[in-house]
């Protein structure tokens, strides 16, 4: 226990201090919310990586889908590494990056408004962005509590209110570069940790061909392959379909989170671009790809242990606390460790993303007018506060499986911001139109369901709300009125911009 504890310590502290350490960065808006646009390739690429991947994919999508899908949620985390990362890198990085500072836009919502010639499409944008990541930072603290829960028989209330105070100490004082630091730092921890865990779980388990005779053995109790040995082994799983939706929404769905495309806004130079995309990727296939593995193997363990008594369902995020509960204290302390950085990392990342959208996008010019720098950044400091006051609140009353919780979140802000900003970024044909289309269709399906249940899974209706919204666009754009020329070539004349480059990062004259 005492060792459990002393890591805590220091790990709060050299939080707290990173934050105080980066107050120098917080003196404009600019600064505040993204670090001055000098973020170098290593902070980009952690801080990416460390707002992917939280405890809700430690703690409930590993469990989860490592549960019902056995080995073969391994491919969940190489989808996002591949298409989550690799692909979004590549697509989005350096246009969003040229584009967002041409049109001098610090947010999504502000992309939204200046790409798109409209103040009330900024507005909307702003309010999507703020109603629906509370429910995800909601999720962040219920996946934390279960390991905290079983590591030091902490109460849930205690474990909530430490780390939502400990997150905004550091946030409100340094900003996106404190967050941007912590989250190199956090990443670091989180590296190591996963690969510690993955060797004693299969370690406790005869090794890694022990293991998975073992789960070779199981027969399947999925529908579709209802009674088959080897169906928790097999290459694609015993629900193939199912398993694609999973992959489609936490894959694709990062291009169209703002606390995700805000990275890109941030990043420093051509370079960072290069290396940031090699490292976002490793770093996604070793923690999501890991901790996908690691559930995996989750049915070897006795179930009896994480069913709930009263409705005889499994309890899919207490799963992976069980694997690990028998593990020595020091690799315990390290898990803790691992998963309230996987959390802390993710939580600044929403808090500064919310409250700078609130800020700029809703109050600014709208409520309070004449708005001064310091003033801006005051008010997102004081946001900062209210947005972790309200995700505590919500988080003390959490809802039963913390991976659906993420499914509503993740489901309407990329079903409503991914189409519209991904063309947006290639094509001027999108109309604003097509945008409002974007935004009714990805709010309007995953609300819905929520409410009437026509699509079984709230994962399946959030990979559908997005596949809608990149379906819609186009077609919409095609038959609506569009911009006028001028104003679309001025908004792309960025692209156009003739630059130097030294011979030795490219052979073209």
């Amino acid at each position: 226990m005492i060792i459990k504890i002393i890591l805590l310590i220091v790990f709060f502290a050299m939080m707290v201090g990173v934050g105080f350490y980066s107050r120098k960065h917080t003196r404009s808006v600019d600064g505040f919310v993204l670090g001055g646009r000098s973020v170098g390739p290593w902070l980009t690429a952690f801080a990416y990586g460390t707002s992917y991947f939280s405890a809700v994919v430690f703690v409930g999508y590993a469990g989860q889908f490592g549960w019902k899908y056995g080995i073969a949620s391994t491919w969940i985390g190489i989808g996002n590494a591949l298409i989550g990362s690799l692909l979004a890198w590549v697509v989005l990085g350096r246009r969003t990056r040229v584009m967002s500072q041409h049109l001098k836009a610090k947010t999504m919502p502000d992309f939204f408004g200046q790409r798109y010639q409209s103040k009330s499409l900024k507005i909307v944008a702003s309010m999507i962005v703020f109603v629906f990541l509370i429910p995800y930072t909601a999720s962040v603290y219920n996946g934390l509590s279960r390991l905290f829960g079983m590591a030091f028989d902490i109460p849930y209330t205690v474990c909530v209110v430490a780390m939502a105070v400990f997150t905004a100490l550091y946030v409100i004082m340094g900003g996106y570069m404190a967050t941007a630091i912590n989250d190199f730092i956090q990443g670091i921890i989180m590296l190591f940790g996963i690969v510690a865990v993955i060797a004693a779980v299969l370690n406790g388990q005869g090794g890694f061909l022990a293991a998975i005779q073992k789960m070779a053995e199981i027969p399947s109790d999925i529908p579709l392959t209802q009674g088959q040995p080897g169906a928790f082994t097999s290459f694609f799983g015993p629900d193939p379909l199912n398993l694609l939706g999973v992959v489609i929404l936490t894959s694709l769905g990062t291009w169209g989170l703002p606390q995700m495309i805000g990275k890109f806004y941030a990043i420093k130079d051509e370079k960072a671009i290069n290396t940031g995309t090699v490292i976002s990727t490793l770093f996604a296939c070793v923690i999501a790809g890991g901790s996908y593995f690691l559930g995996g193997f989750g049915r070897l363990f006795d179930s009896a242990n994480f069913t709930n008594p009263d409705t005889g369902m499994i309890a899919y995020d207490a799963i992976i606390p069980h694997m690990l509960s028998t593990l020595p204290d020091i690799l315990i302390g390290i898990v803790v460790v691992l998963v309230l950085s996987a959390s802390m990392s993710t939580l600044s990342s929403l808090v500064l993303t919310s409250s700078s959208t609130l800020t700029l996008d809703l109050l600014k010019d709208n409520v309070l007018k004449n708005m001064t720098e310091k003033k801006q950044v005051v008010t997102m400091q004081i946001m900062i506060v209210f947005f972790i006051v309200v995700s505590v609140v919500i988080a003390l009353d959490p809802p039963t499986f913390i991976a659906q919780l993420m499914g509503i979140s993740w489901g309407a802000l990329a079903g409503a911001f991914l189409a519209p900003f991904m063309y947006g970024l290639y094509w001027k044909g999108v109309t604003k139109a097509a945008v409002w289309a974007s935004f009714a269709a990805g709010v309007g399906i995953t609300v819905s369901n929520l409410f009437i249940g026509y699509i079984a899974s709230p994962i399946n209706a959030g990979a559908i709300a997005m596949i809608a919204g990149l379906v819609i666009v186009p077609i919409v754009s095609l038959i609506t009125p569009k911009f006028e020329k001028k104003d679309m070539d001025k908004v792309f004349e960025c692209l156009d911009e003739k630059v130097l480059i030294d011979k030795k990062h490219s052979l073209e004259m």
